[in-house]
Formats: C-alpha cells, structure tokens, sequence
C-alpha cells in the first residue's frame, strides 16, 4: 500500500499510528507529498481529486481518504481491534474520533487565519475558532477517566494526536492549564508504542501564536 504522507499532517500521523497499533505499518510505503490550501500536488490530485494528506493506495489502484476511511479499512484488514463491537463502546469511541478530528480541522483553520497576515485576520473567526478549541478541549477533561479506562482504540488515538498537534504546533495555547486529568492521561498515552513509533516529523518555522483566546 502507499500512503501519501507528509511528517507534520496530523491525520497522517493518527493513521500510521493506527498502522502501528493494527501491525500493518510494514505493509505502507509512506510516499512525501507536499501540499497546502494553494498548493497543489499533481501526483497526488490523480490519487484524490481533494489535493489532501493522507490518502491511501491500494495494491489495486484503489485510493481511500480520509484519515477515518483509512483506519477503518485498516483496522479491517487486521481483523479489528481499534473499534469495539459492543454498540455502545463503539459509539463512544467513534465519537471520540469525531471530536478529535473536529478540534483539528478547527486548529487549521486557526492557523490558516493566523497566517493570513496582520490587517487581514478576521477577529471574529479567530474567536469563533478559539472558543471552539476550548469546548473542545473541556469535553475532553470531562472524559479522560473513560479515555484512560478504555485504553488503545481509534477514539484514544484520535486524541492523543490531537493533543499532541497543539504541543507541536502551538504549545503558546497551554492546553492542560485547568485540565489535569486529560494531562495526565495524555502524558501516558504519549508512551504508548505506537505513539512513539509514529512521531511528528520535525519542520522549521511552523509554531504559530494564538489570538483571541481570551
């Protein structure tokens, strides 16, 4: 299988940890490709018209995106173990996933709108995106007994690289003020070896600062 991958893309790093948790990392070549909100991949766009990391291609041609059609089609192929069957533990950990995911995609746009400039920022999407960060990161102190008492699924680790995307791209935003629980459980799981397999890769100027989060 080939991955398109890119060392700082968070749902690119959620996916190889679950490559690594399921024991099928060995099976993905991971293939560099670059792309940004204006910048496009010609060789990537082939694969997935969406011009985003990670998309995943199949022995057979066939791509899968986005990052949770990834790992539930890997978490097929290894006969499961990252969702759980029981309904109501699989709900709990599918939406675990979506709020994880859903904080991201709002941490992007936060710094899309960062990097839009001085004089061009939208002081109220900067809010908007602020305040959903905080909700966001609240709910989880709410249930990072049940995160720590769940133990290794997709919703754990769609949260722990959550978690960890802030400390790598905007450790200004000091997430775990206020919230020792998910502190504490996040610090454990960062140990987990899949986690550790997987790490963000390292690029220069990219931590940006955090406005309107008062």
């Amino acid at each position: 299988m080939k991955l398109h991958w890119s060392p700082s893309a968070p749902f690119v790093r959620k996916v190889m940890v679950a490559a690594h948790a399921l024991g099928l990392a060995d099976r993905i070549e991971c293939v560099r490709s670059r792309v940004g909100p204006t910048r496009l991949n010609a060789e990537l766009m082939v694969d997935n018209p969406l011009n985003k990391v990670p998309t995943l291609v199949l022995p057979d041609g066939t791509s899968l995106y986005d990052s949770r059609v990834i790992c539930d089609y890997l978490d097929a192929l290894a006969g499961g173990g990252l969702v759980p069957v029981e309904p109501l533990a699989r709900w709990r950990v599918l939406r675990w996933q979506c709020l994880a995911d859903g904080m991201l995609d709002v941490t992007i746009l936060l710094r899309d709108e960062h990097f839009r400039g001085d004089g061009h920022r939208s002081t109220a999407h900067l809010a908007a995106y602020a305040a959903k960060m905080r909700a966001c990161l609240d709910a989880m102190e709410k249930e990072a007994d049940a995160l720590a008492t769940a133990g290794l699924d997709i919703g754990s680790i769609a949260t722990g690289v959550a978690l960890a995307y802030l400390d790598f791209r905007a450790p200004a935003l000091e997430w775990r003020q206020g919230r020792p629980r998910l502190a504490a459980w996040e610090s454990a799981f960062a140990e987990q070896p899949a986690m550790v397999a997987a790490p963000f890769g390292d690029e220069v100027g990219t931590k940006f600062a955090f406005y309107a989060m008062e």
